[in-house]
Protein backbone atom coordinates (compact mmCIF):
# COMPACT_ATOMS: atom_id res chain seq x y z
CA UNK A 1 0.00 0.00 0.00
CA UNK A 2 1.16 3.51 -0.80
CA UNK A 3 0.65 4.98 2.69
CA UNK A 4 1.44 8.55 1.65
CA UNK A 5 -1.36 8.48 -0.91
CA UNK A 6 -3.99 7.16 1.50
CA UNK A 7 -6.74 9.81 1.73
CA UNK A 8 -9.16 10.77 4.48
CA UNK A 9 -11.96 9.84 2.10
CA UNK A 10 -11.69 7.28 -0.68
CA UNK A 11 -14.29 9.16 -2.74
CA UNK A 12 -12.48 12.44 -3.31
CA UNK A 13 -10.62 11.72 -6.58
CA UNK A 14 -9.74 12.74 -9.16
CA UNK A 15 -7.96 16.02 -8.48
CA UNK A 16 -8.29 19.05 -10.76
CA UNK A 17 -5.79 17.59 -13.24
CA UNK A 18 -7.66 14.31 -13.48
CA UNK A 19 -5.21 12.30 -11.36
CA UNK A 20 -6.02 9.55 -8.87
CA UNK A 21 -2.69 9.63 -7.05
CA UNK A 22 -0.15 8.83 -9.78
CA UNK A 23 -2.84 7.41 -12.09
CA UNK A 24 -5.17 9.03 -14.61
CA UNK A 25 -4.46 12.35 -16.28
CA UNK A 26 -4.67 13.40 -19.92
CA UNK A 27 -2.18 12.02 -22.43
CA UNK A 28 -3.73 12.95 -25.78
CA UNK A 29 -2.85 14.58 -29.09
CA UNK A 30 -2.88 18.38 -29.15
CA UNK A 31 -5.74 18.22 -31.65
CA UNK A 32 -7.97 16.68 -28.98
CA UNK A 33 -7.11 18.97 -26.07
CA UNK A 34 -9.63 21.73 -26.94
CA UNK A 35 -12.39 19.13 -27.24
CA UNK A 36 -11.37 17.45 -23.97
CA UNK A 37 -11.44 20.82 -22.21
CA UNK A 38 -14.85 21.61 -23.72
CA UNK A 39 -16.12 18.25 -22.51
CA UNK A 40 -14.79 18.90 -19.01
CA UNK A 41 -16.46 22.32 -18.94
CA UNK A 42 -19.78 20.86 -20.14
CA UNK A 43 -19.59 18.00 -17.64
CA UNK A 44 -18.92 20.37 -14.73
CA UNK A 45 -22.00 22.37 -15.72
CA UNK A 46 -24.21 19.36 -16.40
CA UNK A 47 -23.57 17.49 -13.15
CA UNK A 48 -24.92 20.44 -11.13
CA UNK A 49 -27.81 21.16 -13.52
CA UNK A 50 -31.14 19.98 -12.06
CA UNK A 51 -32.61 19.62 -15.57
CA UNK A 52 -29.78 17.28 -16.64
CA UNK A 53 -30.20 15.18 -13.50
CA UNK A 54 -33.97 15.04 -13.93
CA UNK A 55 -33.70 13.91 -17.56
CA UNK A 56 -31.27 11.11 -16.66
CA UNK A 57 -33.50 9.95 -13.79
CA UNK A 58 -36.55 9.95 -16.06
CA UNK A 59 -34.75 7.95 -18.76
CA UNK A 60 -33.38 5.53 -16.16
CA UNK A 61 -36.88 4.90 -14.87
CA UNK A 62 -38.99 4.79 -18.00
CA UNK A 63 -36.47 3.73 -20.66
CA UNK A 64 -33.86 1.62 -18.87
CA UNK A 65 -36.15 0.15 -16.20
CA UNK A 66 -34.28 1.21 -13.07
CA UNK A 67 -33.96 0.49 -10.27
CA UNK A 68 -32.66 -2.95 -11.16
CA UNK A 69 -33.61 -5.62 -8.58
CA UNK A 70 -31.41 -6.79 -5.74
CA UNK A 71 -32.01 -10.54 -5.78
CA UNK A 72 -31.34 -13.02 -2.97
CA UNK A 73 -29.89 -16.10 -4.70
CA UNK A 74 -31.41 -18.59 -2.29
CA UNK A 75 -30.62 -21.79 -4.17
CA UNK A 76 -27.05 -20.74 -4.93
CA UNK A 77 -26.58 -19.81 -1.27
CA UNK A 78 -27.81 -23.24 -0.19
CA UNK A 79 -25.60 -24.93 -2.79
CA UNK A 80 -22.51 -23.13 -1.46
CA UNK A 81 -23.48 -23.97 2.13
CA UNK A 82 -23.66 -27.63 1.11
CA UNK A 83 -20.15 -27.31 -0.31
CA UNK A 84 -18.98 -25.75 2.97
CA UNK A 85 -20.59 -28.60 4.94
CA UNK A 86 -18.83 -31.23 2.81
CA UNK A 87 -15.56 -29.45 3.56
CA UNK A 88 -16.26 -29.65 7.29
CA UNK A 89 -17.14 -25.95 7.57
CA UNK A 90 -20.17 -24.31 9.13
CA UNK A 91 -20.17 -21.24 6.89
CA UNK A 92 -21.79 -20.10 3.68
CA UNK A 93 -22.54 -16.40 3.23
CA UNK A 94 -25.85 -15.17 1.85
CA UNK A 95 -25.42 -14.21 -1.82
CA UNK A 96 -27.28 -11.32 -3.43
CA UNK A 97 -27.10 -10.23 -7.08
CA UNK A 98 -27.48 -6.66 -8.25
CA UNK A 99 -29.30 -7.56 -11.45
CA UNK A 100 -28.18 -4.96 -13.96
CA UNK A 101 -28.48 -7.57 -16.68
CA UNK A 102 -32.23 -6.85 -16.56
CA UNK A 103 -31.68 -3.30 -17.83
CA UNK A 104 -32.83 -2.39 -21.33
CA UNK A 105 -30.08 -3.66 -23.71
CA UNK A 106 -29.04 -6.38 -21.25
CA UNK A 107 -26.21 -4.83 -19.23
CA UNK A 108 -25.02 -1.90 -17.15
CA UNK A 109 -23.72 -0.07 -20.25
CA UNK A 110 -26.96 1.81 -20.85
CA UNK A 111 -26.45 3.79 -17.59
CA UNK A 112 -23.38 5.51 -18.99
CA UNK A 113 -24.61 5.84 -22.58
CA UNK A 114 -27.73 7.79 -21.66
CA UNK A 115 -25.73 10.35 -19.69
CA UNK A 116 -23.08 10.77 -22.37
CA UNK A 117 -25.56 11.10 -25.25
CA UNK A 118 -27.14 13.98 -23.33
CA UNK A 119 -23.69 15.55 -22.96
CA UNK A 120 -23.08 15.15 -26.68
CA UNK A 121 -26.35 16.94 -27.45
CA UNK A 122 -25.47 19.74 -25.03
CA UNK A 123 -22.18 20.17 -26.90
CA UNK A 124 -23.93 20.30 -30.27
CA UNK A 125 -22.28 17.14 -31.60
CA UNK A 126 -24.05 15.44 -34.51
CA UNK A 127 -22.09 12.19 -34.89
CA UNK A 128 -21.29 9.54 -32.28
CA UNK A 129 -18.43 7.03 -32.29
CA UNK A 130 -17.70 4.27 -29.79
CA UNK A 131 -15.56 1.19 -29.24
CA UNK A 132 -16.87 -2.15 -28.04
CA UNK A 133 -15.50 -5.54 -27.05
CA UNK A 134 -18.33 -7.83 -25.95
CA UNK A 135 -20.71 -5.69 -27.97
CA UNK A 136 -22.82 -4.59 -25.00
CA UNK A 137 -21.48 -1.04 -25.07
CA UNK A 138 -21.91 -0.99 -28.83
CA UNK A 139 -25.52 -2.09 -28.48
CA UNK A 140 -26.19 0.48 -25.76
CA UNK A 141 -24.56 3.25 -27.84
CA UNK A 142 -26.53 2.27 -30.95
CA UNK A 143 -29.68 2.18 -28.81
CA UNK A 144 -29.31 5.71 -27.43
CA UNK A 145 -28.34 7.02 -30.88
CA UNK A 146 -31.54 5.53 -32.28
CA UNK A 147 -33.49 7.03 -29.38
CA UNK A 148 -32.09 10.53 -30.02
CA UNK A 149 -31.77 10.34 -33.81
CA UNK A 150 -27.98 10.57 -34.16
CA UNK A 151 -25.79 8.52 -36.54
CA UNK A 152 -23.13 6.35 -34.94
CA UNK A 153 -20.08 4.32 -35.91
CA UNK A 154 -19.02 1.41 -33.69
CA UNK A 155 -15.43 0.13 -33.84
CA UNK A 156 -15.13 -3.54 -32.92
CA UNK A 157 -12.18 -5.90 -33.17
CA UNK A 158 -12.56 -8.51 -35.92
CA UNK A 159 -12.06 -11.32 -33.39
CA UNK A 160 -14.89 -9.92 -31.28
CA UNK A 161 -17.13 -9.44 -34.32
CA UNK A 162 -16.86 -13.19 -34.89
CA UNK A 163 -17.41 -14.32 -31.30
CA UNK A 164 -20.14 -11.76 -30.54
CA UNK A 165 -22.19 -12.10 -33.74
CA UNK A 166 -25.62 -11.66 -32.07
CA UNK A 167 -24.61 -8.23 -30.74
CA UNK A 168 -23.18 -7.20 -34.11
CA UNK A 169 -26.57 -7.91 -35.69
CA UNK A 170 -28.35 -5.99 -32.91
CA UNK A 171 -26.16 -2.94 -33.54
CA UNK A 172 -26.88 -3.05 -37.26
CA UNK A 173 -30.62 -3.42 -36.62
CA UNK A 174 -30.43 -0.27 -34.49
CA UNK A 175 -28.90 1.63 -37.41
CA UNK A 176 -25.24 1.68 -36.39
CA UNK A 177 -22.35 1.24 -38.78
CA UNK A 178 -20.09 -1.49 -37.36
CA UNK A 179 -16.45 -1.25 -38.48
CA UNK A 180 -14.38 -4.42 -37.85
CA UNK A 181 -10.78 -3.72 -36.80
CA UNK A 182 -8.20 -6.23 -38.04
CA UNK A 183 -5.11 -4.68 -36.43
CA UNK A 184 -3.40 -6.54 -33.58
CA UNK A 185 -5.49 -9.39 -32.24
CA UNK A 186 -8.70 -7.69 -33.31
CA UNK A 187 -9.99 -7.11 -29.78
CA UNK A 188 -11.04 -4.20 -27.55
CA UNK A 189 -7.65 -2.46 -27.42
CA UNK A 190 -7.48 -2.35 -31.20
CA UNK A 191 -11.05 -1.06 -31.47
CA UNK A 192 -10.25 1.76 -29.04
CA UNK A 193 -7.15 2.66 -31.08
CA UNK A 194 -9.26 3.05 -34.22
CA UNK A 195 -11.93 5.07 -32.44
CA UNK A 196 -9.28 7.50 -31.20
CA UNK A 197 -7.92 7.87 -34.76
CA UNK A 198 -11.42 8.67 -35.99
CA UNK A 199 -11.91 11.23 -33.21
CA UNK A 200 -8.68 13.06 -34.03
CA UNK A 201 -9.80 13.30 -37.65
CA UNK A 202 -13.36 14.46 -36.95
CA UNK A 203 -13.13 16.67 -33.86
CA UNK A 204 -15.64 19.29 -35.02
CA UNK A 205 -18.84 17.23 -35.21
CA UNK A 206 -17.97 13.98 -33.43
CA UNK A 207 -18.46 12.87 -29.83
CA UNK A 208 -16.50 9.83 -28.62
CA UNK A 209 -18.78 7.91 -26.27
CA UNK A 210 -16.25 5.89 -24.24
CA UNK A 211 -17.75 2.80 -22.65
CA UNK A 212 -15.48 2.15 -19.69
CA UNK A 213 -14.03 4.08 -16.75
CA UNK A 214 -10.77 4.73 -18.59
CA UNK A 215 -9.42 7.19 -21.16
CA UNK A 216 -8.32 10.80 -20.64
CA UNK A 217 -9.84 12.95 -17.90
CA UNK A 218 -12.78 13.64 -17.49
CA UNK A 219 -13.97 10.31 -18.97
CA UNK A 220 -13.13 8.09 -15.94
CA UNK A 221 -15.01 10.47 -13.66
CA UNK A 222 -17.98 10.82 -16.05
CA UNK A 223 -18.40 7.07 -16.44
CA UNK A 224 -17.97 6.46 -12.71
CA UNK A 225 -20.61 9.01 -11.77
CA UNK A 226 -23.11 7.74 -14.33
CA UNK A 227 -22.55 4.13 -13.27
CA UNK A 228 -22.67 4.89 -9.53
CA UNK A 229 -26.44 4.57 -9.73
CA UNK A 230 -25.70 0.84 -9.29
CA UNK A 231 -24.05 1.31 -5.90
CA UNK A 232 -26.51 3.93 -4.68
CA UNK A 233 -29.44 1.65 -5.40
CA UNK A 234 -27.64 -1.29 -3.80
CA UNK A 235 -27.15 0.63 -0.54
CA UNK A 236 -30.85 1.48 -0.34
CA UNK A 237 -31.97 -2.02 -1.32
CA UNK A 238 -29.65 -3.72 1.17
CA UNK A 239 -30.90 -1.53 3.99
CA UNK A 240 -34.48 -2.39 3.03
CA UNK A 241 -33.77 -6.13 2.72
CA UNK A 242 -31.36 -6.72 5.61
CA UNK A 243 -31.26 -3.52 7.62
CA UNK A 244 -27.51 -3.19 7.11
CA UNK A 245 -24.77 -2.96 4.51
CA UNK A 246 -23.18 -6.07 2.98
CA UNK A 247 -19.93 -7.54 4.26
CA UNK A 248 -18.43 -7.88 0.79
CA UNK A 249 -18.90 -6.53 -2.73
CA UNK A 250 -17.62 -8.44 -5.76
CA UNK A 251 -17.59 -7.36 -9.41
CA UNK A 252 -15.75 -8.26 -12.60
CA UNK A 253 -13.18 -5.74 -13.85
CA UNK A 254 -12.08 -5.24 -17.44
CA UNK A 255 -11.81 -1.50 -17.99
CA UNK A 256 -13.88 -1.30 -14.84
CA UNK A 257 -17.16 0.59 -15.32
CA UNK A 258 -19.60 -1.86 -13.73
CA UNK A 259 -17.23 -2.43 -10.81
CA UNK A 260 -16.53 1.22 -10.02
CA UNK A 261 -20.27 1.89 -10.32
CA UNK A 262 -20.95 -0.64 -7.56
CA UNK A 263 -17.87 0.12 -5.46
CA UNK A 264 -17.76 3.92 -5.37
CA UNK A 265 -20.74 4.63 -3.07
CA UNK A 266 -19.26 2.14 -0.54
CA UNK A 267 -15.61 3.21 -0.58
CA UNK A 268 -15.80 5.10 2.71
CA UNK A 269 -17.61 2.18 4.42
CA UNK A 270 -14.39 0.49 5.49
CA UNK A 271 -16.22 -2.45 7.10
CA UNK A 272 -17.35 -3.45 3.60
CA UNK A 273 -14.66 -5.52 1.88
CA UNK A 274 -14.43 -4.90 -1.87
CA UNK A 275 -13.07 -7.34 -4.45
CA UNK A 276 -12.48 -6.71 -8.15
CA UNK A 277 -12.09 -9.79 -10.36
CA UNK A 278 -9.75 -9.67 -13.35
CA UNK A 279 -9.51 -12.04 -16.30
CA UNK A 280 -6.85 -14.64 -15.49
CA UNK A 281 -7.32 -16.21 -18.93
CA UNK A 282 -5.27 -19.38 -19.35
CA UNK A 283 -3.00 -18.54 -16.40
CA UNK A 284 -0.65 -15.78 -15.23
CA UNK A 285 2.60 -17.55 -16.09
CA UNK A 286 2.48 -16.50 -19.75
CA UNK A 287 0.79 -13.65 -21.62
CA UNK A 288 -2.62 -15.26 -22.17
CA UNK A 289 -4.53 -13.27 -19.55
CA UNK A 290 -5.80 -9.73 -18.93
CA UNK A 291 -4.98 -9.32 -15.23
CA UNK A 292 -3.57 -5.80 -15.49
CA UNK A 293 -3.31 -5.09 -11.75
CA UNK A 294 -2.34 -8.59 -10.64
CA UNK A 295 0.36 -9.06 -13.27
CA UNK A 296 0.90 -5.65 -14.90
CA UNK A 297 2.81 -2.44 -14.25
CA UNK A 298 2.08 1.32 -14.55
CA UNK A 299 2.21 2.87 -18.01
CA UNK A 300 0.25 5.05 -20.43
CA UNK A 301 -2.46 3.81 -22.79
CA UNK A 302 -5.50 5.45 -24.38
CA UNK A 303 -4.95 8.81 -22.74
CA UNK A 304 -4.35 7.84 -19.11
CA UNK A 305 -1.71 6.39 -16.81
CA UNK A 306 -2.75 3.10 -15.24
CA UNK A 307 -1.73 -0.51 -14.73
CA UNK A 308 -1.08 -2.23 -18.06
CA UNK A 309 0.12 -5.47 -19.55
CA UNK A 310 3.39 -4.47 -21.19
CA UNK A 311 6.86 -5.77 -21.89
CA UNK A 312 10.04 -4.24 -20.37
CA UNK A 313 10.23 -1.80 -23.32
CA UNK A 314 6.72 -0.49 -22.64
CA UNK A 315 5.12 -2.24 -25.63
CA UNK A 316 1.51 -3.21 -24.90
CA UNK A 317 0.83 -6.94 -24.80
CA UNK A 318 -2.29 -8.38 -26.43
CA UNK A 319 -3.54 -10.52 -23.56
CA UNK A 320 -6.42 -13.00 -23.66
CA UNK A 321 -9.76 -13.76 -22.01
CA UNK A 322 -12.64 -16.06 -22.85
CA UNK A 323 -14.74 -12.96 -22.21
CA UNK A 324 -14.65 -10.28 -24.90
CA UNK A 325 -15.63 -7.61 -22.39
CA UNK A 326 -12.62 -8.34 -20.14
CA UNK A 327 -10.15 -8.73 -23.03
CA UNK A 328 -8.34 -5.41 -22.45
CA UNK A 329 -4.68 -5.02 -21.42
CA UNK A 330 -5.37 -2.12 -19.08
CA UNK A 331 -7.80 -0.96 -16.40
CA UNK A 332 -9.45 2.29 -15.35
CA UNK A 333 -7.10 4.58 -13.40
CA UNK A 334 -9.32 4.78 -10.32
CA UNK A 335 -9.07 1.01 -9.95
CA UNK A 336 -5.26 1.26 -10.15
CA UNK A 337 -5.36 3.89 -7.40
CA UNK A 338 -7.73 1.89 -5.20
CA UNK A 339 -5.40 -1.09 -5.51
CA UNK A 340 -2.35 1.06 -4.78
CA UNK A 341 -3.80 2.44 -1.55
CA UNK A 342 -5.16 -0.95 -0.50
CA UNK A 343 -8.87 -0.13 -0.42
CA UNK A 344 -9.89 -2.72 -3.04
CA UNK A 345 -8.46 -6.20 -3.52
CA UNK A 346 -8.01 -7.39 -7.12
CA UNK A 347 -7.77 -11.09 -7.93
CA UNK A 348 -7.64 -13.18 -11.15
CA UNK A 349 -10.13 -15.84 -12.26
CA UNK A 350 -9.23 -18.27 -15.03
CA UNK A 351 -11.29 -18.99 -18.16
CA UNK A 352 -12.20 -22.48 -16.95
CA UNK A 353 -13.38 -21.18 -13.56
CA UNK A 354 -15.60 -18.57 -15.24
CA UNK A 355 -17.05 -21.19 -17.58
CA UNK A 356 -17.83 -23.48 -14.63
CA UNK A 357 -19.55 -20.61 -12.83
CA UNK A 358 -21.51 -19.73 -15.98
CA UNK A 359 -22.94 -23.26 -16.06
CA UNK A 360 -23.59 -23.46 -12.31
CA UNK A 361 -25.69 -20.30 -12.09
CA UNK A 362 -27.69 -21.35 -15.13
CA UNK A 363 -28.56 -24.71 -13.57
CA UNK A 364 -29.08 -23.58 -9.97
CA UNK A 365 -30.86 -20.23 -10.34
CA UNK A 366 -32.19 -20.30 -13.90
CA UNK A 367 -30.15 -17.20 -14.77
CA UNK A 368 -27.74 -17.28 -17.71
CA UNK A 369 -25.00 -14.75 -16.90
CA UNK A 370 -22.61 -13.11 -19.33
CA UNK A 371 -19.06 -14.43 -19.19
CA UNK A 372 -17.91 -11.13 -17.64
CA UNK A 373 -19.89 -11.45 -14.37
CA UNK A 374 -19.23 -15.21 -14.48
CA UNK A 375 -15.68 -14.27 -13.43
CA UNK A 376 -17.08 -12.43 -10.40
CA UNK A 377 -19.36 -15.38 -9.68
CA UNK A 378 -16.39 -17.77 -9.65
CA UNK A 379 -14.86 -15.63 -6.90
CA UNK A 380 -18.15 -15.69 -4.97
CA UNK A 381 -18.10 -19.50 -5.20
CA UNK A 382 -14.60 -19.49 -3.68
CA UNK A 383 -15.30 -17.03 -0.86
CA UNK A 384 -18.84 -17.71 0.33
CA UNK A 385 -18.14 -21.14 1.94
CA UNK A 386 -15.41 -19.59 4.12
CA UNK A 387 -17.68 -16.81 5.41
CA UNK A 388 -20.21 -17.04 8.22
CA UNK A 389 -23.85 -17.73 7.38
CA UNK A 390 -24.90 -14.35 8.76
CA UNK A 391 -22.52 -12.54 6.40
CA UNK A 392 -23.62 -11.10 3.06
CA UNK A 393 -21.99 -10.88 -0.37
CA UNK A 394 -23.41 -8.64 -3.09
CA UNK A 395 -22.21 -9.39 -6.63
CA UNK A 396 -22.90 -7.22 -9.65
CA UNK A 397 -24.57 -9.38 -12.29
CA UNK A 398 -23.75 -6.79 -14.93
CA UNK A 399 -24.73 -8.60 -18.13
CA UNK A 400 -26.92 -11.41 -19.42
CA UNK A 401 -25.50 -14.38 -21.25
CA UNK A 402 -27.47 -14.43 -24.49
CA UNK A 403 -24.46 -13.00 -26.30
CA UNK A 404 -22.13 -15.70 -24.96
CA UNK A 405 -24.00 -18.93 -25.62
CA UNK A 406 -22.09 -19.57 -28.86
CA UNK A 407 -18.74 -18.92 -27.17
CA UNK A 408 -19.65 -21.16 -24.23
CA UNK A 409 -20.88 -23.91 -26.54
CA UNK A 410 -17.64 -23.82 -28.50
CA UNK A 411 -15.52 -24.17 -25.34
CA UNK A 412 -17.78 -26.94 -24.03
CA UNK A 413 -17.54 -28.86 -27.30
CA UNK A 414 -21.22 -28.46 -28.16
CA UNK A 415 -22.20 -27.97 -31.80
CA UNK A 416 -25.10 -25.62 -32.43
Amino acid sequence: MNEQAKPNSFRTGPDETGMFGIFGGRFVAETLMPLILDLEKEWEAAKTDPAFKAEIESLNTYYTGRPSPLYYAERLTEHLRDIAKKQGKTGGAKVYFKRDELNHTGSHKINNCLGQILLAKRMGKTRIIAETGAGQHGVATATVCARFGLPCVIYMGATDVERQAPNVFRMKLLGAEVKPVTAGHGTLKDAMNEALRDWVTNVEDTYYLIGTAAGPHPYPEIVRELQSVIGRETREQMMAAEGRLPDMLIAAVGGGSNAIGLFHPFLDDTDVRIVGVEAGGRGLNGEEHCASITAGSPGVLHGNRTFLLQNPDGQILEGHSISAGLDYPGIGPEHSWLSDIGRVEYVPIMDREALDAFQLLTRVEGIIPALEPSHALAEVIKRAPDMAQDQIIVMNLCGRGDKDVFTAAKHLGVEL
